[in-house]
């Protein structure tokens, strides 16, 4: 795979304009393009083929994790680890399953920078579970969104919707608001009072390191298990509920009913049916690729 010291990398000392100025000098793949430098990667392992497949795509990585500056973490990191999930995805990236890579690239790289801003926060006992990482990464805009931007702890009512709307407990969002209201803190400050009457401190609170390696990999596995379903129940679909599906539901900045209908020269109602139809097929097949894998799938 293309070496990751080969690649342009943002740093306090350059500046983030600069780094972004200088990746906007590789061009853009057209489809044909991008096609062929896969197929070499696929078939030959050309580095310089995944190279061109990775910097062309460097701009993606760049945007996504601007996305994720309220974490208190340097921007320079944040974009050099989305840069690896890039990576990640373009050694994986099948060509024939019908996907831009940008389509496909966008998973990996918000994974590979969530499990970044996870592992890196010395808040401690943030938990490990689905639900408590989702609980996470969506306190902020939870709080946006109801207009809950007091200090220090949320009123009773406004607990209680973040906790219904995010399917946790009230007590772990009025825990999680505590830790992420507060900065980052020494592990032996004091926190309170022990358990035999002493102050207890933050590194009392760490959870076993072992326990979350094993529960992050299940997680990761069922996570890559799901993309890889994900791109096989693509093929139920036609070319153009395909491009529809993906340009409507699988891109940051989703493209209007409008335009599309441009493009296909219909109504946009027409737009909407195609994309309602296509979305429809895509779960009935996703369902049946979970039911032949032994996945859980509501009834």
């Amino acid at each position: 795979m293309t070496s990751y010291t080969n690649l342009p990398a943002p740093s306090p000392e350059q500046g983030l304009n600069r780094y972004l100025q200088e990746i906007r000098k590789f061009p853009l793949l057209e489809p044909e393009q991008e096609y062929m430098l896969a197929k070499r990667w696929a078939d030959h392992q050309d580095t310089e083929a995944a190279h061109q497949m990775v910097t062309s795509h460097l701009r993606l990585a760049a945007k996504i994790a601007m996305g994720y500056r309220g974490y208190g973490l340097p921007q320079a990191e944040v974009i050099s680890e989305a840069n690896v999930g890039l990576m990640q995805a373009v050694k994986r990236f099948d060509p024939e399953k019908g996907f831009r890579l940008a389509t496909y690239a966008m998973w990996w790289i918000r994974a590979a920078i969530q499990e970044y801003i996870l592992r890196s926060w010395s808040l401690v006992k943030l938990g490990t579970t689905s639900a408590q990482k989702k609980l996470f990464f969506n306190l902020r805009k939870a709080k946006s969104k109801i207009g809950a931007y007091e200090d220090g702890d949320m009123r009773p009512e406004n607990v209680k919707q973040i906790a219904t709307d995010l399917n946790v407990t009230e007590e772990e969002v009025i825990s999680m608001n505590r830790r992420m209201s507060g900065s980052d803190a020494s592990l032996n400050a004091q926190i309170g009072a022990g358990d035999e009457g002493g102050a207890a401190q933050w590194q009392d609170w760490l959870e076993d390191e072992d326990a979350d390696q094993a529960e992050a990999y299940a997680e990761t596995e069922e996570m890559e298990a799901r993309r890889e379903m994900l791109m096989d129940a693509m093929d139920v679909l036609n070319d153009r509920e395909k491009d529809i599906l993906m340009q409507r539901r699988l891109r940051d900045d989703p493209v209007t009913l409008e335009e599309l209908s441009g493009v296909y020269d219909v109504s946009r109602e027409r737009i909407r049916q195609i994309e309602v139809r296509a979305f429809e097929k895509l779960q009935k097949r996703m369902t049946e690729l979970a039911r032949e894998k032994g996945m859980n799938v509501p009834d």
